[in-house]
């Protein structure tokens, strides 16, 4: 099974997905957003391509690690995800991916308006890696 990773951002949303053996991420696409229906749509045609059965989406939380205004949004947005879709998901704390996917792209020398356009789905492709390196640790243990 294929699992899609998602970075929820007001503007955009990032979009991985990991390879059939639940080993590695991949980016797809950086959606950019309109409204919820037609976010929601584009997310449905990436579950549906990969035949996914779980999201997983990226939990911004505070460096304390409790949770403010963008992670309830991230909640709130998920909930209408899980229903409309029937599917699962799942929160994989997403603390410090964009500045680990910012730095990645600035050891590889990309122009800052190249990063601008990568960076989110960067992003879910860490936060989607961080799920799936946790689920193949608990399966060797």
């Amino acid at each position: 099974m294929r699992i899609i990773g998602l970075d929820i951002g007001d503007k955009t949303i990032g979009v991985s997905v990991s390879d059939p053996l639940g080993l590695t991420a991949q980016g797809i696409t950086t959606i950019h957003r309109k409204n919820k229906e037609k976010d929601t749509a584009e997310i449905k045609k990436y579950v549906d391509l990969y035949n996914s059965q779980l999201i997983v989406s990226g939990m911004p939380k505070n460096m304390n690690g409790s949770i403010g205004p963008q992670g309830e949004k991230v909640i709130k947005y998920c909930n209408y995800l899980k229903n409309k879709l029937q599917i699962e998901v799942v929160f994989w704390d997403e603390r410090l991916t964009t500045v680990a996917a910012h730095r990645a792209m600035l050891e590889a020398d990309l122009s800052r308006e190249k990063r601008s356009k990568i960076v989110d789905k960067l992003a879910a492709v860490y936060i989607l890696q961080g799920y799936l390196d946790k689920l193949n640790l608990e399966k060797r243990r």
